[in-house]
């Protein structure tokens, strides 16, 4: 299936230059991805490691209709947001790494990794817990009158929680410019929808509270990009918040790469998305439409590896944090007690 081409409410395709910027997104998504799986393998990365190889399209198209100024909060599945926002390769292998140079210090790992100065408010191992805070976000916008958008992205099962119901009523009947993107990927950890759901669409959840909704194809960067700069335009002008669901889909496995390695989706279905592959049709599409040479997009893919490398090296020989002076570097309240047992 070809990319969308068109906005349906316009009739106008995106420029050149964004059709283009959504695929060096999506490329340096799919490339840091694919080493950090590379580096857990072999047993370089400590903790846990979430990929987001498969779902390029959402957080590229998304992104690509933000301001620099707009904020986000991600999930546990949360290198590929902040890529695509913005966020820099060398501290963010350093902070995967758990090195003092990386956005955490070493102290968040995968999935803690944000950049306040590009909006990534943060990924968060919660499940649903970055719904509200996108929310109170969107509402510090309005509150300081400055034209924010705030993006709370989440998957299909985080939206069974009661943060969501929550965040969604408040934005709803507050008018808070946020736009809720839930990147349905089919499953919840292990747990196909029908599982956990007897909704077809998560969008239908809009219905309960009065907003808008739309359904996007999640492996079309381009429709996804152009159903987000719908979303986010009628947010900044006042017109509420949408739910916005991209269906999409993981190659890997819940965690890691070959996971826990028990079968739980038919392989047929891995192949049969995998032949949908977002960054292959983009491609396909540019070079069909005079947009990009095979040249072109081939210098993005080799200019993105050089960077990865070079961002690798840097992480493998920053320093670890320093016990002495690192472990209580941005903890706000500590506890203990003395050898009689009083707290201080």
């Amino acid at each position: 299936m070809p990319p969308a081409t068109t906005d349906p409410l316009t009739g106008q395709a995106p420029p050149a230059e964004v059709t283009r910027d959504v695929h060096e997104r999506m490329v340096r998504i799919r490339l840091f991805e694919t080493e950090a799986g590379r580096l857990m393998e072999a047993g370089r990365l400590p903790g846990f490691l979430h990929l987001y190889v498969g779902q390029e399209a959402v957080a590229a198209g998304v992104m690509s209709a933000l301001a620099d100024t707009d904020q986000i909060t991600s999930t546990h599945r949360g290198h590929g947001h902040a890529v695509a926002k913005g966020a820099r390769f060398r501290e963010m292998y350093a902070e995967l790494f758990g090195k003092a140079t990386g956005y955490c210090h070493g102290h968040g790992g995968s999935m803690h990794i944000n950049d306040l100065s590009i909006g990534m408010l943060g990924a968060n191992g919660i499940v649903g817990a970055g719904i509200p805070i996108a929310v109170g976000a969107a509402f510090a916008s309005v509150y300081r009158d400055d034209g924010g958008v705030a993006v709370a992205f989440f998957g299909d099962g985080a939206s069974n929680i009661g943060a969501f119901h929550e965040a969604v009523n408040m934005a709803a009947v507050l008018r808070l410019p946020v736009v809720f993107v839930c990147e349905n990927n089919g499953y919840a950890e292990f747990t196909a929808q029908a599982g956990h759901m007897l909704l077809t669409d998560v969008a239908d959840r809009a219905d309960a509270y009065g907003i808008a909704k739309e359904i996007v194809d999640g492996m079309d960067a381009v429709a996804v990009h152009l159903a987000a700069r719908r979303a986010v335009d009628r947010a900044r002008s006042g017109g509420g918040p949408t739910l916005l669901e991209a269906k999409t889909y993981r190659y890997y496995d819940h965690q890691g790469v070959k996971g826990l390695r028990i079968p739980y989706r038919p392989q047929e279905e891995i192949d049969a998305w995998k032949a949908r592959d977002a960054i292959d049709a983009l491609e396909s599409w540019l070079v069909e439409h005079g947009r990009a040479t095979r040249e072109d997009l081939e210098a993005v893919w080799d200019r993105t590896r050089r960077e990865i490398a070079e961002a690798i090296e840097y992480a493998e020989r920053s320093p670890d944090p320093d016990p002495d002076t690192d472990l209580l570097r941005d903890v706000y309240t500590t506890y203990t007690t003395d050898t009689t047992g009083n707290a201080s």
